[in-house]
């Protein structure tokens, strides 16, 4: 064989180990290239898969939330109603008084106020024919004998308050109207009521 033919065939040999290698570093680098754009799909698809699981968890507690806030909002609803019913109840009660309790409650209630003895009870007119005659007569005695003026006298007027009584002098008044008298009692008792009703 001549030099020209060993020239010729070292060079095709050449190529064909070139072609190899070529090839094998080709394999090598497009198997990288999948590995690497795979792991990159993985971890964008397992991103995305946490970002969803993530909003959804958020999305599920914010529903349980604002479920768990209506349910005590309508608790709390159920509870004033139930506790205005029975301050409701309390104020019936005392309208309910008979013309014996009712007289001895006016009595009670002015003879514990501080005042000067010579103001005005305004009170409506069915609660006044409950009163006995000698109820100012009395009550004023009664106030004599604390040292006070005893010269309670009605006010002339006709007045709607709901039961109970006001003392008014000189444009200041004392409300011991029965809604004054519950509002007052509202506000003291409501959660003393609210455990009493509600104590599990």
């Amino acid at each position: 064989m001549s030099n020209l033919d060993n020239l010729t065939s070292k060079i095709i040999k050449d190529a064909e180990v070139k072609k190899i290698e070529i090839l094998n570093e080709a394999t090598v680098k497009a198997d990288e290239i999948i590995k690497k754009k795979t792991e990159e799909a993985n971890k964008k698809a397992s991103s995305i898969l946490q970002k969803a699981e993530m909003e959804s968890k958020t999305i599920k507690e914010r529903i349980i939330s604002k479920t768990d806030l209506e349910i005590r909002n309508k608790k709390l609803l159920a509870k004033q109603q139930v506790i205005e019913k029975v301050f409701e109840a309390a104020k019936e009660k005392l309208k309910a008084m008979n013309a014996e309790e009712f007289t001895k409650f006016i009595k009670n209630s002015i003879m514990a106020i501080d005042i000067h003895g010579d103001e005005e009870i305004i009170i409506n007119p069915v609660d006044r024919d409950k009163l006995p005659e000698k109820f100012l007569a009395e009550v004023n005695k009664a106030l004599i004998s604390k040292g006070k003026l005893g010269n309670l006298k009605f006010n002339v007027k006709t007045h709607e308050i709901d039961g109970g009584f006001i003392l008014s002098k000189n444009g200041i008044e004392i409300n011991n109207s029965f809604d004054e008298l519950v509002n007052s009692l509202k506000y003291e008792l409501e959660y003393e009521v609210g455990k009493i009703l509600f104590t599990e």
